[in-house]
Order: structure tokens, then C-alpha cells, then sequence
């Protein structure tokens, strides 16, 4: 079976106000084109399809113009798509019927008195466990088990056996996210790899950016990443991954099949920091005719001249890069000692170290009671803006 796996479109995904319309229409069309060329027998689509709950209809409208265009490319194809936790489930599921005329399976909810309404099976070839992103309050135990298992009874051929899910696992690399750590990453608490399941032969995993193999999955368990960067710090190749297994208990191979984003996100120095001046002359001498994105890092010994944002926006007239950010940092003082920060150190601090600083400052005694009840409520807080 060979598979096409893709996940984290994050479509209507902005950047500092700036529309991609035009680059993500450009990204479906190269996913299709990879489609025309490869004819996999399915198509994963690994979760947060858009990158709110509440897309606009245009956003709406390019998503399934590609995906009719992706059928299209291969029509004896089957398409999965699960959601993830940037996509409203029950949008998903509104067009779930009309969706399956085309071959194509959305899946929003998790069916919890039903395990095998997630078994996707793709005749001759194979089956797909589909699990879209649930909070892990709401997913019955044994659920992904349950399924795997009902999967094992009906694959008398030794069919491959691929299982889909939107979350985080330990260990993996979260380069490029904003207030990750090992325990959550974008507001999903890690699972250990063991949780999640056993009887696949190749987990098609959604959630994080950076595309790998999970650690200690002997290469069968992936992120494929996101196709297009989603924020500067995402400085690493975007690809889609073309998973072949040729029966259950085989390895996958893999072959990535890279996406060029015509918008790149640059960051000026791109491995250090300059003064405002020596930034400013970077931004002036960035060539006319790139359209990127521009990041500039700069070291400041107090704080950024008020105009400075409106001096790197004159310095871009006449020329296809949008200015979009200046990554500020003071120069030789160590964290412990700054009591004022920048927005962008703001930005960068996790909640939990804020409220420590609050609690260092206000003499405010922060035990690990403290910091449990804290981080309780801060993920409460994460899952109602994502229901919400």
C-alpha cells in the first residue's frame, strides 16, 4: 500500500495580518501535482485542516476545491481526514455523507460506543484507523486499542494496517513551536508512544510542525509535518511523506517529496543578532524582486527607538518582502536579572515561568501545589478557546 501522508494545512493561517491565500492555493497545487505523479492508494490528511474553528467561506471554498482537485488527480484514491485540534470536529462531520461520494472520509468525533466506525478499509490494499484530536478527558479507554484489535480480526491477508491520529508524543522535536515543552506542545499534553497503541504498521501522526520519526518508534511511527511554515522559528525543510508497506509486520519506507513555499520566511541575521543599525542596512540591501517574509533580529542595550518599526517598513517600499516582526534582545544580561522585558521575551516566556516571576516578586510562596493547580488551570483554560 502506498500512502500519501500530509497533515497541519493550517489554512486562513495569516502572518502579522498579512493574507497567504495566494501561497497556500500554490501549496495545494503542488500536493496534487505530487498526486498526479505518485497515485498512492490513500491520502492522509493528519489534522488541523484549517487554522481556526471558524474559517471564512473563501478558506472553506479553497479547501475543497483541492480536495475535489486531489480526487480528481486519483480518482480509484481513498482519501482520510481527521481533524485536529485548530479545526471545529463538527464542521468535519457536516459534509461527512456528500464527502464519501468522492471517496473521500472526514472524520471530526470520536464514536465512543463504536471503535469500528473509525476502520477505514481500502480494498485489496490495506486499513486505516482514523482518530481525529480529542481532549484526552473525552477518549474512552482502550479506544485506539479497541479498533487496532477489531482491525487484526478481519486482516486474514496480512493486509497493512496504518493508524492516523493528531497529537503529541514524548520526545519528539517541537523546533519552531511557541511555549512548548516536553509535556504539551500546542496544548496537547505528550503521550508515551506505548499509549497509544500497538498492531500498526505505520502511525501517521499530525500535530507538530517539524517532520521525523518518533524516537524509539523503530521507524514506524511519523510526523509529516506542515507543509508550509507557519512562523519564522519553523526553519527547517516542509515536506509531505510517500509511505510504502508491502504487507502487516513490514517496515514502511519513506521518500519526502518537499513543498516550495514561493513566500519564503526570512530572518535577517539568519543565525545571530545585529545591532539596529547593521539590521537596518540588511533589511535595505534584501534584493527587490524576493517576495519573502522579513524577520529581523536585533540586539538592544535598553529598548527599540519608538519609530523603529515604521523606519523597517519605509526601508521595504518598492520592494516584494513584507516587514513583519523585530525580534528584540538585550544584550549581556541574564534572565534572572531583567525585571522589564521586551514584548517579543514576553512572547517567548512560558505562563508557568510568568507566574513565577510574578510569585518571586510578590513574595508570593509558589510550591509544587501551586504550580499543579496553575498548569491545571491554564489547560482548562487552552481547552475551552479551542471548544469555544
Amino acid at each position: 500500500m502506498k500512502i500519501l501522508h500530509t497533515s497541519d494545512w493550517h489554512l486562513g493561517h495569516t502572518l502579522y495580518n498579512y493574507d497567504r491565500s495566494d501561497e497556500q492555493s500554490q501549496m495545494l497545487n503542488q500536493i496534487t501535482h505530487i498526486v498526479t505523479e505518485e497515485q498512492p492508494d490513500v491520502f492522509v490528511l493528519a489534522g488541523d485542516v484549517y487554522h481556526t474553528s471558524q474559517p471564512s467561506a473563501a478558506v472553506q471554498t479553497l479547501f475543497t476545491d483541492a480536495i475535489v482537485k486531489i480526487h480528481q488527480a486519483c480518482p480509484d484514491m481513498v482519501i482520510v481526514i481527521i481533524a485536529g485540534n485548530h479545526d471545529s470536529s463538527s464542521k468535519h462531520e457536516i459534509f461527512r455523507s456528500p464527502w464519501l461520494a468522492l471517496g473521500v472520509h472526514v472524520i471530526g468525533n470520536i464514536d465512543k460506543d463504536a471503535p469500528d466506525e473509525h476502520i477505514i478499509e481500502i480494498p485489496g490494499k490495506g486499513f486505516v484507523v482514523a482518530i481525529p484530536y480529542v481532549h484526552y478527558r473525552n477518549m474512552p479507554q482502550d479506544f485506539v486499542q479497541q479498533a487496532l484489535n477489531s482491525v487484526d480480526e478481519r486482516n486474514n491477508t496480512e493486509l497493512p494496517v496504518v493508524l492516523t491520529a493528531h497529537t503529541t508524543v514524548s520526545g519528539c522535536d517541537f523546533s519552531g513551536h511557541d511555549q512548548a515543552t516536553e509535556y504539551i506542545v500546542g496544548g496537547i499534553d505528550a503521550l508515551d508512544l506505548e499509549q497509544i497503541g500497538e498492531g500498526y504498521d505505520y502511525l501517521a501522526l499530525g500535530h507538530i510542525h517539524h517532520e521525523q520519526w518518533v524516537r524509539h518508534s523503530e521507524h514506524h511511527a511519523r510526523y509529516s509535518g506542515s507543509p508550509l511554515a507557519v512562523g519564522f522559528d519553523e526553519c527547517y525543510p516542509h515536506t509531505v511523506s510517500i509511505v510504502e508497506i508491502a504487507r502487516h509486520g513490514d517496515s514502511p519506507t519513506l521518500r519526502q517529496v518537499e513543498i516550495a513555499n514561493p513566500h519564503p520566511l526570512v530572518t535577517l541575521p539568519s543565525d545571530s543578532f545585529a545591532s539596529w543599525d547593521e539590521a537596518k542596512q540588511l533589511l535595505s540591501d534584501f534584493p527587490t524582486d524576493i517576495p519573502a517574509y522579513i524577520r529581523l533580529n536585533v540586539e538592544v542595550d535598553d529598548f527599540l527607538p519608538p519609530e523603529a518599526s515604521a523606519e523597517a517598513i519605509a526601508l521595504t517600499n518598492n520592494k516584494l518582502c513584507r516587514f513583519c516582526l523585530i525580534n528584540a534582545k538585550r544584550k549581556d544580561i541574564t534572565r534572572s536579572d531583567i525585571k522589564a522585558m521586551t514584548v517579543q521575551e514576553f512572547r517567548a516566556e512560558r505562563p508557568i515561568d510568568i507566574a513565577r516571576r510574578y510569585a518571586q516578586d510578590t513574595g508570593f510562596v509558589f510550591d509544587d501545589d501551586t504550580q499543579a493547580l496553575f498548569s491545571e488551570a491554564f489547560d482548562a483554560v487552552a481547552a475551552e478557546q479551542r471548544n469555544s
